[in-house]
């Protein structure tokens, strides 16, 4: 029990430090902070036994480092269909049955809407692929940090289409 406690530390010291993040005056502490966070996530699905989660989390990272460059290379749809492919190797090389597909699906959603810098097809992969799946496996592993995560994801892409409105969210911005 004292270990499963401290797991669970682990990945809400994670969403704490996601949340924290944001709060981060620059781009480069932000994504300093944030790379500590996937790793604090990382760790702590691996710890719970959920491999391909935490494969999954580093590829997220991966992802992330990807969408935020200058580089043409890095943003482009072949770097994008990459990333898509290491989520299927990662999940061939981890699976554990049918729960496997969970992360894999939804992050491969994300990389596929990511991809198209429309701020309309992020939120709709995040709101009805991404978070959901994210959510069974977080509650089939036991993340309860996983579960926080995505629950206050999902009010806050319900929140930015409140904001912004959904038609202004129909353009591509890189």
């Amino acid at each position: 029990m004292k270990n499963y406690l401290l797991i669970q530390a682990i990945g809400l010291v994670g969403t704490f430090l996601f949340f924290v993040s944001f709060q981060c005056k620059s781009n480069k502490n932000l994504f300093r902070v944030q790379f500590v966070s996937y790793l604090c996530y990382t760790i702590h699905l691996l710890l719970l036994g959920a491999v391909t989660g935490g494969i999954s989390y580093i590829l997220n990272t991966l992802r992330s480092f990807c969408l935020g460059s200058k580089s043409e290379k890095l943003k482009s749809k072949w770097m994008g269909g990459a990333i898509c492919i290491l989520q299927l190797a990662a999940m061939t090389f981890t699976w554990s049955g049918w729960i496997s597909v969970l992360p894999v699906a939804a992050n491969i959603a994300a990389t596929i809407a990511g991809y198209t810098y429309n701020a309309r097809k992020i939120r709709i992969a995040g709101m009805f692929i991404n978070s959901p799946l994210w959510i069974i496996y977080d509650i089939i592993v036991g993340s309860w940090a996983g579960i926080l995560d995505e629950v206050v994801s999902e009010l806050s892409m319900i929140i930015s289409i409140v904001r912004y409105g959904w038609k202004n969210l129909d353009s591509i911005n890189e």
